[in-house]
């Protein structure tokens, strides 16, 4: 009979798999942080393959002579058209004079070709302009694909690149840390839907894409906000969307005007109730333009703007944004409250005309 421990077993330390917790488990594989490396190495591969494959649609823009101001763009057709911001394309100037809307530009690409450009269109409303490049003299052009800015989530990853000498691709990367913000241009009004990231721009960086790991564009890079830990942002590409084929038709995206000055203004809230109003501030009328759509339909200094066809209007930007190609040259219905003692709705019908930008 074997004596007790005799028997030929070995005790066998526990395993793995046994553990609860296996960031505690004994076994080096398993060691805490072992897995950073793996990330870190597939988040490299992730931005180096969305260079490498958009990079060579990315490109500087100058403008006018050697000395003139400028920034970067990118193809977005394979004949040749270009985004980028309207402040590059007008070389930082919110009007241009007249006649010289049409300015020169020198377009180069990575591999260092190097273009005529002209000018299609801009919007400074948006930040976006549109110019074009001869597609056939030197050979096939790479273009990025535009994305959708539909659906982004916070924490995504944003590849921001931007060529702004025209010799090599300048990047950053980071994630999308906030999404719906609005940003005031050069001509006062509000660029909606305004993506923020932590991808720090570079100088002349202005005008290049951001990117989201698939290599689609999500954005326009348009400005960083000095001193504030290197927040960037970027126009949304479905306000690119939008604004694209405007530009290609007309040159300019439609809007309507029609001749007051306001600001925002809360409403009392008896008024709120009285009417029925499902907003607590409009547009309280500064002035009015001698001769313009509302001085003829006998809008007054003083009157507060609550709504226009149906829509509540509840501040300067979403008069703005109310006032869109869909109302040029057509009759709207604005309403009003006049009079502080005894305010009275009013319905007044104007037509609003097109806005005129040089």
């Amino acid at each position: 009979m074997a004596q007790q421990g005799s028997v030929g077993v070995r005790i066998v330390p526990p395993t793995c798999k046994s553990i609860a917790h296996p960031k505690f488990c004994c076994s080096e594989e398993k060691r805490v942080g072992a897995q950073d490396a793996f990330l870190l190495d597939a988040y490299s591969q992730a931005v180096s393959g969305v260079v490498d494959r958009v990079g060579p649609s990315v490109a500087a823009v100058r403008v006018g002579a050697e000395n003139g101001g400028g920034g970067s763009g990118f193809l977005f057709t394979p004949d040749g058209y270009l985004l980028t911001n309207s402040h590059v394309a007008r070389a930082g100037r919110t009007t241009l004079p007249s006649g010289d809307k049409r300015l020169s530009y020198q377009v180069s690409l990575a591999d260092g070709r190097e273009f005529q450009a002209r000018w299609v269109g801009d919007d400074p409303d948006t930040d976006l302009a549109v110019l074009h490049i001869d597609a056939l003299s030197q050979g096939a052009l790479t273009n990025a694909p535009l994305g959708t800015s539909t659906g982004l989530k916070r924490g995504e990853i944003a590849v921001a690149i931007g060529n702004p000498l025209g010799f090599e691709h300048t990047v950053t990367s980071g994630i999308v840390s906030a999404l719906g913000r609005s940003m005031r241009t050069s001509t006062g009004r509000l660029i909606p839907d305004v993506i923020q990231t932590d991808a720090a721009l570079n100088p002349g960086n202005s005008g290049g894409p951001l990117l989201d790991s698939n290599g689609e564009v999500i954005g326009v890079n348009t400005a960083i906000i000095r001193g504030a830990q290197a927040i960037c942002f970027a126009v949304a590409v479905d306000i690119a969307h939008w604004v694209i084929p405007q530009l290609l038709q007309h040159g300019r995206v439609r809007r309507g005007y029609l001749g007051v000055a306001g600001q925002t203004q809360d409403l009392h809230r008896r008024v709120v109730l009285a009417y029925e109003l499902p907003q607590s501030t409009g547009v309280r009328v500064m002035s009015v333009e001698p001769g313009s759509p509302a001085a003829q339909v006998g809008v007054r200094e003083g009157d507060v703007i609550v709504g226009l066809d149906g829509l509540p209007i509840a501040s300067v930007d979403a008069l703005h944004q109310a006032l869109d190609a869909s109302r040029v040259n057509r009759d709207c219905v604005i309403k009003l409250i006049r009079g502080v003692r005894q305010p009275v709705p009013m319905y007044l019908q104007v037509r609003p005309l097109e806005v005129l930008r040089t």
